[in-house]
């Protein structure tokens, strides 16, 4: 056990924020730190007062006693999902996977480390939102202090339940997937489903909450939650804990986690090892076929290398691919339901043309696919193989070049496809049509290009999790925010011009601008690709 805490220990003090910037003597390194201590701090921010607006809207309409059963929901739901779509990653196929199954530690103890550094990681997120409604409940229902202590404790304990669901569903789509090349394809398509189902929650909660339905959905949720906890006893316990001060009900909360945590570790350090093993290699097949190897070019195999690296991380899959799936989504839906009917449903039946949005299409299409270049990340996924990359006989200009043909294949052909679609649907005329996809063509060329410039420039080769480059990676961010925001404002700024001057006009005119940035950012990338390879002077 002692062994145990010192490796939580380390696994916490490697990728502390805090010790980079007391101990690190690199400055850049200090920047991303505190950067991302600001971002994450605003973040917390928001969940606060969400989560305490949420609470004064149930308490105003005198629900305030189910405030505690839907936190404990809130934090249960939460935990699941986001230890569930982490379990690739943290507990299985992670980097540091052979200098951890060398040390004199127990399989079952390193899983059961790697889970309580997971949890530690996101307990910030959980206590965010518990302390937050713990406020909204305490100004409707006065709870004493040892209730407020009460609740605290509990919700450092609530969460674990659920993690250790999503854990051992985890590990056991790992096992079952453990003997075939594309481990993690179940997850990948669970969490985009997921996703895809968060970003278009919009449009329901809009329509629970309209012509003045507030009370009797917060009715109806309140009705769900306390039904919820009837059936997930951890949350009743919680909430009966919370508001009756049940001594009985801390206790089986408590003693129920601490079982079930002992359980599930023991069973799952069983087949730990060869999991791992067998998600580290792919388990290579039990038959093989003879095949003439053919010639391919140098910068088409990065390219597929690429491929290869995207098909097979969860996370990068999701993150990479994303923007291009709900952009096909968009198109497909457009040409199915009709470009009035969605423009009707997006701006809840404004009065106006839909005709004058045709301009903006490019624009809409790109605010998905341009949501994130591969190659904003990909330089840095390298990781310790970078250091083969620059071993071997290729300049680096190839490499970023294989690298950026590589997102030009995936988010090109999504790109036409998708405008053809709402353009068809928008009845654009056939020479907008193609300028329009122009337009898109040359959006991906830039996104491409200025992804390639910021993941190059913020390249981190340190990583100890790809989450940490893919997600909270400096490039992406440099490149995400400004994208984004700029976006929104060129689709703000066409539909104004469309009424005021040619749209074959100043269409051209963002093609010019579109295709010179990004032979500027492409040069840019050449530029930093020279100095890299440049022979570095002896001090």
């Amino acid at each position: 056990m002692k062994n145990a805490l010192i490796l939580l220990k380390t696994l916490l003090l490697s990728t502390s924020r805090r010790n980079i910037i007391k101990y690190s003597t690199d400055k850049k390194k200090k920047k991303r730190a505190r950067g991302g201590q600001v971002g994450v701090a605003v973040i917390f921010v928001m969940i606060m007062a969400y989560s305490i607006v949420a609470c004064v809207g149930y308490g105003r309409y005198g629900m305030a006693a189910s405030i505690p059963a839907l936190c404990a929901v809130l934090l249960s739901g939460l935990a699941f999902f986001f230890t569930f779509f982490s379990t690739n990653g943290y507990l299985f196929n992670f980097k540091e996977y052979d200098m951890l199954m060398s040390l004199p530690i127990e399989d079952s103890m390193v899983a059961a480390c790697k889970f309580m550094y997971m949890y530690i990681k996101s307990l910030p997120w959980y206590l965010s939102i518990s302390l937050s409604m713990l406020i909204g409940y305490a100004i409707f229902a006065h709870p004493g202090i040892l209730i407020c202590v009460l609740w605290v404790i509990l919700s450092l304990i609530l969460p674990i339940i659920p993690m250790l669901a999503a854990s051992f569903l985890g590990f056991l789509v790992a096992r079952v997937s453990a003997g075939f090349k594309k481990t993690n394809i179940i997850q990948t398509v669970l969490t985009m489903v997921f996703v895809i189902l968060c970003f278009f929650s919009r449009f329901f909660v809009e329509a629970l909450f309209e012509n003045g339905k507030a009370q009797a959905t917060l009715t109806n949720a309140s009705e769900a939650t306390e039904r919820f906890t009837g059936v997930y006893l951890p949350a009743g316990w919680f909430a009966e804990a919370v508001t009756k001060g049940s001594i009985s009900s801390t206790l089986l909360l408590t003693g129920v986690t601490i079982l079930l945590f002992a359980l599930v570790f023991r069973f799952v350090g069983r087949s730990y090892r060869n999991i791992n093993s067998a998600l580290k290699n792919h388990a290579a097949a039990k038959s093989y076929k003879m095949s003439a190897v053919k010639k391919k070019s140098l910068l088409w195999t990065i390219a597929y290398k690429e491929f290869k690296r995207l098909t097979g991380s969860t996370p990068y899959m999701v993150n990479g691919a994303m923007g291009e799936i709900l952009a096909l989504v968009l198109g497909v839906a457009t040409l199915v339901v009709g470009f009035d009917r969605i423009v009707a449903m997006v701006t809840d039946n404004a009065p106006f043309d839909p005709g004058i949005l045709t301009p903006a299409i490019p624009f809409i299409i790109y605010f998905f696919i341009g949501m994130m270049a591969t190659t904003t990340c990909s330089p840095s996924l390298e990781g310790k193989n970078y250091w083969i990359l620059q071993s071997m006989p290729i300049e680096k200009k190839t490499i970023w070049q294989g690298k950026m043909l590589f997102n030009l294949c995936l988010t090109v052909p999504v790109s036409v496809v998708s405008t053809l679609c709402m353009c068809i649907s928008a009845k654009v005329s056939p020479v907008d049509t193609l300028l329009f996809v122009i337009l898109g063509i040359a959006l991906c060329f830039f996104s491409t290009t200025w992804g390639c410039v910021c993941g190059v420039k913020h390249m981190r080769l340190d990583w100890e999790n790809e989450v940490e480059v893919i997600k909270q990676g400096a490039g992406v961010t440099i490149y995400l925010l400004p994208n984004m925001f700029v976006v929104m404002g060129l689709t703000v700024l066409v539909v104004i011009l469309g009424m005021k001057v040619s749209v074959e006009l100043m269409t051209l005119l963002f093609i010019l601008i579109a295709s010179v940035l990004a032979a500027v950012s492409y040069l840019w990338v050449l530029s930093l690709a020279k100095s890299e390879n440049a022979p570095k002077k002896m001090k």
